[in-house]
């Protein structure tokens, strides 16, 4: 039952070339697809437009006499920080593109360009406006309250993970949260709760991979006296605890059918049965689970039930691996480091060097695993600044043919260096993005949309694995 799709977003747009006709075709497609356009012919126009606010993206040229797009750009995000910016030039190198990359701009497009490509990345920018928006209009009160600030990053991924469970919080629906191991499920429980109008009231958390099936029956629901050996006394359940509040089941696939069922009943009545008593209590309770399974082949397996699985997944919110959003890793380092910190009668700081060298690891332990690698080097690091040296970021073993032509068997060769799992990622990258550049030459908005990736992730992955289209020689 997931959401539909949004239709596209309308927005506010400031074209600048100092090329009228061009300037003139420009807006003139962009009004077309029902965006407001303002025009400007110099740098100096369009800043003195964006200072009175109302632009949510500057559309400019990159060759432009007497300010140029760089410098424009630098001087536009001054001005309104979370302007989107879109340049345009026809002298397409890779090095213009990635500096533009570097001082803010969200996207680079290549003149000739079709009007198909200028919607689409418009529309991908406005869309990134939009979650930027909806995520500051809670960076006030909600940001000190366990909610969207225990959420550290600001990704694409991240915005839009934070702007839907904004969305959603306010209402009772249930909500499934998905997401592998140590991506911080229950702190986006937690931030769904703090939003919702059930925020006074009890968060209750339950893991059900941590307790055994024979008790989970009996934590969830209560028991009463005597239901079995050992119950002594009547006990409310975890139900009844979040009662007016938020009930957070994590690992609910590790459950069985027949919790599963009786899962459900209480799901879809509102109502609860404690072990040994023939009457039931009526509870207000949110619920939301989480896994971190693949939920649906669970359910085709026939280890889920699928009406329980209908009745969880109402909306569905996303968490996403590190390894998706590492521009996250500094500010997510800085967070763990500050907290070490507070426990710590030393001091410690981050280099540069360290930033890379973590930015450069696919971390499949996700953000747990950041967080213990901060805390162990906050430990053990000699120096009160934190080098790349002091992160033991284990490389990956290799698997080698075993004899015979059976299974592959691990093992090392004598005095070979192992890759990193980091350099095996860049290497499996690389090789995708060349062939896809050999099968589509020069067109790399063709290449971003084969790889299923944005065109401002292909150019900052090109310039990091060193990868040029074919033909490209720098003319800037």
């Amino acid at each position: 039952m997931n959401d539909a799709s949004p239709p596209p977003l309308r927005g506010r747009i400031l074209v600048v070339d100092d090329q009228r006709n061009m300037r003139a075709t420009t807006a003139l497609l962009l009004r077309a697809a029902g965006h407001t356009v303002s025009e400007a012919a110099t740098g100096e126009e369009a800043l003195g437009l964006l200072a009175g606010g109302g632009v949510d993206l500057l559309l400019t040229d990159l060759k432009m006499e007497p300010m140029d797009g760089l410098t424009l750009l630098k001087r536009a995000l001054e001005v309104a920080p979370r302007l989107q910016v879109i340049l345009m030039t026809a002298f397409g190198s890779i090095e213009s593109a990635v500096e533009a990359m570097r001082l803010g701009a969200y996207d680079y497009v290549t003149k000739p360009f079709k009007e198909s490509e200028v919607r689409y990345r418009v529309e991908r920018a406005l869309e990134r406006a939009g979650l930027l928006s909806a995520v500051n209009m809670f960076s006030g009160e909600f940001n000190q309250r366990h909610g969207l600030s225990a959420l550290v990053g600001s990704s694409p991924a991240m915005l839009e993970l934070k702007t839907r469970l904004v969305r959603v919080a306010q209402s009772d629906a249930t909500v499934l949260i998905q997401g592998e191991s140590g991506t911080g499920k229950e702190l986006v429980a937690r931030a769904l709760h703090a939003q919702s109008r059930r925020s006074t009231k009890p968060f209750v958390p339950v893991n059900c991979a941590a307790i055994s099936e024979t008790l989970l029956e009996s934590e969830l629901f209560g028991h009463a006296k005597g239901a079995f050996t050992g119950a002594v006394k009547a006990r409310r359940g975890l139900f009844e605890e979040a009662d007016g509040g938020t009930l957070f089941i994590d690992e609910v696939t590790e459950t069985s059918p027949a919790f599963q069922s009786k899962l459900l009943r209480t799901l879809q009545e509102g109502e609860v049965r404690r072990v040994g008593e023939s009457t039931s209590l009526r509870v207000d309770v949110r619920t939301a689970a989480a896994t971190n399974r693949d939920i649906e082949l669970e359910v085709q397996e026939k280890r889920f039930r699928q009406d329980l699985y209908y009745r969880l997944n109402v909306v569905t919110l996303r968490v996403p691996p590190l390894r998706e959003r590492l521009e996250d890793v500094p500010a997510l380092a800085k967070h763990f480091l500050e907290r070490a910190n507070a426990r710590s009668p030393r001091l410690r700081q981050l280099s540069d060097s360290a930033v890379a060298h973590l930015m450069g690891y696919a971390f499949p332990g996700n953000v747990r695993e950041l967080e213990n690698l901060i805390e162990q080097a906050a430990a053990l690091a000699e120096g009160d600044e934190l080098q790349a040296e002091d992160f033991p970021i284990r490389p990956q073993t290799r698997r080698a043919p075993a004899m015979g032509g059976g299974s592959p068997s691990l093992m090392e060769a004598p005095g070979t260096r192992i890759p990193t799992l980091a350099e095996t990622v860049d290497d499996a990258e690389r090789r995708a993005i060349a062939q896809a550049l050999d099968r589509n030459g020069a067109d790399l908005a063709q290449v971003a949309e084969e790889l299923g990736i944005s065109s401002t992730t292909l150019w900052r992955k090109m310039k990091r694995l060193n990868l040029r289209p074919p033909g490209d020689v720098a003319r800037e």
